[in-house]
């Protein structure tokens, strides 16, 4: 998973454009995945406006396992590290993290959990079957 800071020059940017990103889909987290089209859209920006807000992880979920999107799913808003090995299993990228967060801190936490016994929606096979 890659991890963004809040300051990177690309996150920024994209903060202060008034239009969307051609191919970049902003959705909302009361919108279902299922009903919208994913032509030409080649990233997915679900927002956590509450870390206690997990409507996006199923929205990653649904996109990859259900829907079979191939594209970067962007986690954004009150994203925790504490999230991040979750965010992944379910089919999440990139989390932007909040200014100040150190992104070695996050990587402690891939370190800390290398593998799973479960299926997840980027490994659809559990470790022992």
């Amino acid at each position: 998973m890659k991890i963004l800071s809040a300051t990177a020059p690309e996150v920024v940017q994209e903060a202060h454009l008034s239009e969307p990103a051609a191919g970049v889909l902003s959705l909302p987290n009361d919108a279902d995945p299922r009903e919208v089209s994913l032509d030409g859209i080649h990233r997915v920006d679900l927002h956590f406006p509450k870390f206690t807000d997990g409507r996006a992880y199923s929205q990653a979920y649904c996109l990859r396992r259900r829907l079979g999107f191939d594209g970067e799913i962007r986690a954004t808003g009150d994203v925790l590290i504490d999230q991040l090995v979750s965010l992944s299993r379910c089919g999440f990228d990139v989390a932007v993290l909040k200014a100040g967060v150190d992104a070695s801190d996050a990587q402690r936490q891939f370190d800390r959990y290398p593998r799973f016994y479960q299926a997840d929606a980027v490994h659809a096979q559990a470790i022992f079957s």
